[in-house]
């Protein structure tokens, strides 16, 4: 074989051996990371739906997507290091679960090129993680689960409507809770209620805190919150002690007869809307473009738990008979 045929034959060769690497290459699956504040059925939710707003956008985990998870099980002081370690691994993008995880990794991140979605934030623009509502920030946006509060006060009031003093427990320490707060003392007075907000900075006063509510309120909404929600049984416990019905902002206590009712955003669409968010990030969008996602009214439900409301030394009103939204 001459000269040129053999140097023809390499080129071709080793041409294939390049095409072959690309192919292989373009075949690794992305990564991404997901940072969690720890183990809830809200927060596993978001997750589900991530994770399912991804396949139907055809990014098939294993194949075309991997994911890291972690968690921190609540303590923001472990934040940091989660942040570093999902950063490590050069993901091309970052899940981020509730306000105070999605407040650190937008600093922590800053400057990398990693862009973050958020998701489990009812504030967004309050948290300072975007400038409005109408737009992401400089590599991060993502999807809210802020509730209808309006709605929420109406249900609460259809619900118990001699009710006339709503008892908001909140952190004061977080953004999201302070917020919600807010939105609920502009939405209350149109429901008939006057709001008794108690500040609630440690899970350990709780039982104090709760117990001070009795004689001052007639129902207590609990939001949210990433301190109050992992410890609903505490609430409810010191709640039914005091006789104050709760109308909660998350079903999952209502369907283990924790509390009396919910009125409550469904967190798997919350999950969906930032899986989405995500699929166009990854598609070349920029996050600065994408204005973060809310819940429509219809992504909300009613459940209420007839024997736990009892329980609470409540009666269900003859008008809500027909709802279709109990559990036993």
């Amino acid at each position: 074989m001459n000269k040129a045929k053999t140097g023809w034959l390499r080129g071709i060769v080793a041409a294939g051996v390049f095409v072959a690497g690309i192919g292989s290459a373009l075949a690794d699956p992305i990564k991404i990371g997901i940072a969690n504040f720890g183990e809830h059925p809200q927060l596993n939710a978001s997750i589900a739906g991530f994770k399912k707003a991804l396949t139907d956008a055809g990014y098939v985990e294993g194949k075309d997507v991997v994911y890291t998870e972690s968690h921190t099980n609540f303590d923001a002081s472990l934040v940091p290091q989660m942040i570093a370690k999902l950063q490590a691994d050069n993901p091309k993008l970052i899940y981020t679960i509730t306000t105070p995880v999605s407040q650190i990794a937008k600093k922590a991140l800053a400057g990398s090129s990693i862009p973050i979605v958020f998701s489990a934030v009812t504030d967004p623009v309050a948290a300072k993680l975007v400038p409005s509502w109408e737009a992401g920030d400089e590599g991060i946006t993502g999807a809210t689960d802020l509730q209808d509060v309006a709605a929420v006060m109406a249900f609460a009031h259809k619900l118990l409507p001699n009710a006339k003093r709503l008892g908001q427990p909140y952190n004061p320490g977080e953004a999201n809770d302070v917020a919600l707060l807010d939105k609920v003392k502009e939405a209350a007075p149109a429901a008939g209620f006057e709001v008794i907000p108690v500040g609630v900075d440690n899970v350990n006063d709780i039982q104090q805190r709760i117990a001070s509510l009795a004689g001052k309120a007639d129902v207590i909404y609990t939001p949210s919150s990433n301190l109050l929600q992992p410890a609903i049984p505490a609430v409810a416990a010191a709640a039914r002690q005091a006789g104050i019905p709760i109308v909660n902002s998350d079903d999952d206590a209502v369907r283990k007869g924790i509390v009396p009712a919910s009125f409550s955003v469904n967190y798997t669409q919350v999950g969906i809307n930032a899986g989405k968010i995500a699929a166009e990030i990854l598609k070349g969008a920029d996050p600065k473009t994408i204005a973060p996602s809310r819940p429509a009214y219809e992504d909300h439900a009613p459940l209420i738990n007839k024997a736990t409301l009892k329980a609470f030394g409540a009666e269900l009103p003859a008008d809500m008979e027909n709802c279709n939204c109990f559990v036993d």
